[in-house]
C-alpha cells in the first residue's frame, strides 16, 4: 500500500473520530469548558509520550541519524544524534504555536456547544477548509484562486440558512463561537503545514496537546469553579474519548496524514467530519434539524467539496494543484 493510500485511511479515521467526538464534547460540557478541554488535551499529550520515548531510544540504539531542520540539514552524525535532546528547539516552537491555536479553537468550540447542537457545530466547524487558504495566503503568501473567494460567498448563504432564525434574523451566540472556532482551527492547520515538513510529526502533536492542556488548566483555575473530583470522574468517558481518541489519535493521524496526502484529497476527507458529527448527534443524542437547516448544511458541504477540487492543468507539463487548503 502506498504512503498516500495509508495517509488517506488515517485521515478518514480522523474524520470519523472528530465527528463522533462532538457527542463526547456535548456530554462532557457540564464540568466546564476549560476543565474539559484542559484535561482531555493534556491527556492526549501524555498518551503519546511513551511512543516518543520508545522511538527515541530505538534511534539511539541503532545509531540512526536524526534530522536537524534548524540547520537546514537532512541528517547529522549518529554520535551527535544519540546525544541530542528529546525535542528540538523548532519542535518546541512549533508545538507551542500549534498548541495555542488548538487551545483557542477547542475553548471556543466547547463554549459554543453549550448553546447549539452537536450536528450544527460539526457543520459550522468545517468552515476551516474555506478559512485555511485565506489564512495560508496571509501567513505563507500562497496565492488563492478566485474560486475560493466565490466559495466563501456561497458558504455565507449556507451559514445564513443554518444559523439565522426566522424570527430574530440573528446568529445565535453558540453559532458565533463555533464560527470563531473554525477560524482558530484553520490557523492550527496552517501552522501544522508550516512546521510538519521540518519536524517530527508525533513530537509536534504531543507538544501541541501538552501546551493546549496546560493553557486550558491554567484558565480552569482562574475562571472556573473549584474542581470537584467527583464531577470529573462522573464524566470520565467523554473526557477519555475526547482525550485519547480525538486528541491522542485523531490529531496525530491528522499530522501524520498531512505529510503524504494530496492537499485537496486530505481536505475532502477531513470535511466528512461534519457528516459523522450530524449522524452521531442524531443517533446518540436524538438531535433533529429543520429542512432549512439541512439545506444550509448541504450548501456548506458542497462548498467544502468544490473549494478543494484540483485545478485544471494549464498545459501538458503543468502539475495538478490542490484546492489551496494547506493540509
Amino acid at each position: 500500500m502506498s504512503n498516500k493510500a495509508k495517509a488517506n485511511i488515517l485521515l478518514l479515521i480522523t474524520a470519523f473520530i472528530w465527528g463522533t467526538a462532538f457527542v463526547a464534547q456535548k456530554e462532557g460540557g457540564a464540568i466546564g469548558a476549560f476543565t474539559f478541554n484542559g484535561i482531555r488535551t493534556f491527556l492526549g499529550g501524555l498518551v503519546l509520550i511513551p511512543f516518543i520515548l520508545v522511538g527515541h531510544k530505538r534511534s539511539q540504539a541503532k545509531g540512526l541519524p536524526q534530522p536537524d531542520h534548524e540547520l537546514g540539514l537532512n541528517e547529522v552524525p549518529a554520535a551527535v544524534a544519540a546525544a541530542g535532546p528529546l525535542f528540538s528547539k523548532l519542535e518546541l516552537i512549533g508545538g507551542f504555536a500549534c498548541g495555542t491555536a488548538l487551545f483557542v479553537a477547542g475553548s471556543l468550540q466547547q463554549f459554543g456547544l453549550a448553546f447549539t447542537t452537536a450536528g450544527k457545530a460539526a457543520f459550522i466547524t468545517t468552515l476551516y477548509v474555506v478559512f485555511c487558504p485565506i489564512l495560508s495566503m496571509i501567513i505563507t503568501k500562497k496565492k488563492t484562486r478566485p474560486l475560493i473567494w466565490i466559495c466563501v460567498l456561497v458558504d455565507c448563504v449556507g451559514l445564513y440558512l443554518l444559523c439565522m432564525t426566522d424570527a430574530s434574523f440573528s446568529i445565535q451566540i453558540g453559532d458565533t463561537l463555533v464560527i470563531l472556532c473554525a477560524v482558530a482551527f484553520a490557523m492550527q492547520m496552517v501552522l501544522v503545514d508550516v512546521f510538519i515538513g521540518r519536524v517530527d510529526g508525533l513530537k509536534l502533536s504531543c507538544i501541541q496537546f501538552l501546551v493546549a492542556g496546560l493553557e486550558g488548566m491554567i484558565c480552569m483555575l482562574i475562571f472556573e469553579q473549584p474542581i470537584v473530583l467527583s464531577d470529573i470522574l462522573s464524566g470520565w468517558f467523554p473526557i477519555l474519548y475526547a482525550g485519547v481518541m480525538s486528541c491522542g489519535i485523531g490529531y496525530t493521524f491528522q499530522v501524520l496524514g498531512q505529510r503524504y496526502a494530496d492537499p485537496a484529497v486530505a481536505a475532502l476527507i477531513l470535511c466528512l467530519e461534519s457528516v459523522f458529527g450530524v449522524l452521531a448527534g442524531a443517533v446518540l443524542l436524538h438531535e433533529t434539524m429543520s429542512p432549512r437547516e439541512l439545506l444550509g448544511c448541504a450548501i456548506m458541504f458542497a462548498v467544502v467539496v468544490v473549494s478543494n477540487l484540483p485545478e485544471k492543468k494549464k498545459g501538458p507539463e503543468a502539475p495538478v494543484e490542490g484546492g489551496g487548503v494547506s493540509q
